[in-house]
């Protein structure tokens, strides 16, 4: 049981370390269209746009590789080259390409990715003549691995996640006239607990919903929720660097970027690598941000760019102390639960 856990312990760090050039790239691309084009760049196209609507739409290229390459290299690290195409196929279907609310995001593709890594090495235990055993890693196994993760992540993994998103917000909703201190604790948890996976999309959805009816605290909430974790987690490597690796401490400013550009993806490869540690404490602090909003009476009036748009809120500075605030929790929270990392490991890329 050891043994297994550590393999996919090692499986999640390989995937991790692959995907973080998109996030990066992605990321930093999409903070530059916002900076450049202002909160309203994604309703513009980017073939026809202009310079800065091309560059977010880049951004979004790379960004939206990150979930099925974090799927390929989870199941290559399991079952080497084999397992790329089967893995990629678990990533992809995690970001709900047909559109039919089955998105489950990188916690998806993890999931996605384990499963397709251990399907593909029993696919290899198939007996084939010697004659036709070139054609296991080149024909049998992508076809019958790609086919059969495909149904597993649209009826196994897909079609739960869908009803679980459906009753949370409906959840959300029936909270909205309730305690703004409770919806703003579970709205800060939801943006944090899976960053753009379906609970942090359901959050989103509440907070464009409000927005309709001229509400615009659940937004300004959302802002804070979703800032909160790259600012907490970039805070954190600034106090403790013992605690984290070459590698980490390398994305310093891509969680900078993440945090004033409002895209909570940058903290994924933390969260991926350490989980247990790094969810709960990005969870707590965007459901202090969340609340201090609420309490504040912030209200935002652009459904995303970060500081960015920091023209569109009401009070400007509260917002910002809500956000330090957040960080600081979030921060704080990592250095009690994350250990210094032996020199060897320290120094790991």
């Amino acid at each position: 049981m050891k043994e297994r856990l550590k393999e996919m312990q090692e499986a999640l760090l390989t995937g991790v370390s692959y995907m973080l050039p998109f996030v990066i790239a992605g990321g930093i691309l999409i903070a530059i269209g916002f900076a450049i084009g202002g909160y309203d760049i994604p309703s513009t196209v980017a073939m026809g746009g202009n310079f800065a609507s091309t560059t977010f739409w880049l951004g979004k290229v790379g960004f939206g590789l990150m979930v099925p390459v974090l799927g390929a290299y989870v199941a290559y690290s399991i079952a080497d080259k084999p397992g790329i195409a089967v893995g990629m196929v678990a990533g992809w279907m995690a970001t709900d390409p047909w559109g039919v609310g089955q998105a489950s995001g990188f916690l998806g593709a993890l999931i996605g990715g384990l499963i397709a890594g251990y399907l593909v090495n029993l696919l290899k235990k198939i007996p084939v003549p010697a004659k036709l055993r070139a054609l296991l890693p080149t024909l049998i196994i992508p076809v019958l691995g790609v086919w059969a993760i495909g149904l597993i992540m649209f009826y196994v993994v897909g079609a739960p996640i869908a009803a679980i998103t459906t009753a949370m917000t409906n959840f959300l909703n029936g909270l909205s006239s309730g305690s703004l201190v409770i919806l703003g604790i579970i709205q800060g948890c939801m943006l944090a607990f899976d960053m753009g996976g379906p609970c942090n999309k359901v959050a989103y959805a509440f907070a464009l919903a409000a927005m309709d009816v001229e509400n615009f605290a659940p937004m300004a909430a959302n802002f804070v929720g979703s800032m909160a974790p790259p600012l907490g987690i970039a805070f954190a490597i600034l106090i403790a660097k013992k605690k984290f690796n070459t590698a980490e401490r390398n994305s310093l400013a891509g969680l900078f970027a993440g945090a004033f550009g409002m895209i909570t993806e940058f903290a994924i490869p933390f969260a991926a690598s350490d989980p247990i540690r790094v969810i709960p404490s990005i969870m707590a602090g965007s459901a202090v941000g969340c609340a201090l909003s609420y309490l504040f009476g912030c209200t935002m009036r652009a459904p995303h760019g970060g500081l960015f748009v920091l023209f569109a809120l009401n009070k400007p500075v509260m917002f910002l102390v809500a956000l330090l605030v957040a960080g600081a929790v979030t921060a704080a929270l990592l250095v009690v639960l994350k250990k210094d990392l032996p020199e060897e490991e320290a120094e790991e890329e």
